[in-house]
């Protein structure tokens, strides 16, 4: 089978995945687990399962002058990302994070052109403008407390300091994938990430009432560790191979797809017209930033 259809199948199966994480890991937060110390489970889970299945695979070493651009990978993919996101849902709602997401793409165009120098064009510059828009009006505009949401504003503000830093993220990961195997660098990466994360949330790991918890929450907090994000970044990796961040970055349009149909499925959230009017303007800013010039000198591989 084509490497890069199997690569659209594991973007396509990433976003799905985080779509339906947005409702599972807002049931859990903050009754069940508060968010950081969820962060200590997630990234400490998926670093012993990278670590376990890096032994039936053969060792590669990591060239010296790669070992920083690997730190950095691991604090804005693994750290901030999702400390910003976690601590987000437990302010905000499953939609407000699916729709605040998908403002990566944008952040993309405005990182690479900042970082590879990328001339930007009117039409991607009204892009950009609509797609702000549409984050700074779920920001400003929405509802300030909901049932389980005590303060949506500032909730919505970090899901866009997430994706700031998971656009970081998408653009230092991409020479590394072209070098190292996925499992080389997501073991490292999750080392990494547990050995930060793990003063920042270790105290609310300690409050957690294990023995009290269901059997379905136990089964969320698994789905969070192994699906969100243990399958996601090892699909995300492999996809990276093969596509650009851009065009992996595109894929996130199925987030808030899938996350309002699941979160309205089981009574989790609600849509309503501001969210709706955000969602456009963003796609709006979406499309017009992404649009490719009908005359391109130097054509760009995806």
């Amino acid at each position: 089978m084509d490497k890069r259809f199997i690569a659209l199948l594991a973007a396509t199966a990433t976003e799905t995945i985080y779509g339906i994480n947005h409702t599972v890991a807002k049931g859990l937060m903050p009754h069940v687990i508060q968010p950081f110390g969820f962060i200590v489970l997630r990234v400490g889970g998926a670093a012993i399962l990278f670590w376990i299945l890096s032994l039936f695979t053969k060792a590669e070493k990591i060239e010296r002058n790669d070992w920083f651009r690997i730190l950095a990978c691991a604090v804005f993919g693994m750290v901030l990302n999702m400390l910003m996101f976690f601590k987000g849902l437990s302010l905000s709602t499953p939609i407000n994070s699916a729709v605040s997401m998908t403002i990566t793409p944008i952040l993309l165009l405005l990182l690479t052109a900042l970082i590879l120098r990328e001339r930007i064009t009117w039409i991607k510059t009204f892009g950009i403008f609509f797609g702000l828009s549409g984050a700074l009006a779920l920001i400003l505009f929405q509802e300030k407390t909901q049932i389980n949401a005590p303060n949506i504003p500032l909730g919505n503000l970090l899901f866009v300091l997430n994706a700031i830093s998971y656009s970081f993220y998408l653009i230092l990961v991409k020479p590394l994938v072209a070098k190292y195997r996925a499992i080389t660098l997501l073991k490292f990466f999750f080392l990494i990430a547990f050995c930060i994360n793990l003063p920042i949330g270790y105290s609310e790991v300690m409050q957690v009432e294990w023995s009290k918890l269901t059997f379905s929450e136990f089964g969320q907090i698994g789905f969070v560790v192994v699906a969100t994000t243990f399958f996601t970044y090892l699909f995300n990796i492999f996809a990276l191979k093969q596509l650009s961040p851009s065009t992996v970055g595109v894929f996130i349009y199925l987030q808030p797809l899938v996350a309002t149909t699941f979160a309205i499925l089981v009574g989790a959230d609600t849509l309503n017209a501001l969210r709706i009017g955000a969602a456009c303007l963003i796609f709006a800013g979406v499309f017009l930033s992404t649009r490719k010039p009908r005359n391109v000198g130097i054509q760009t591989k995806i």
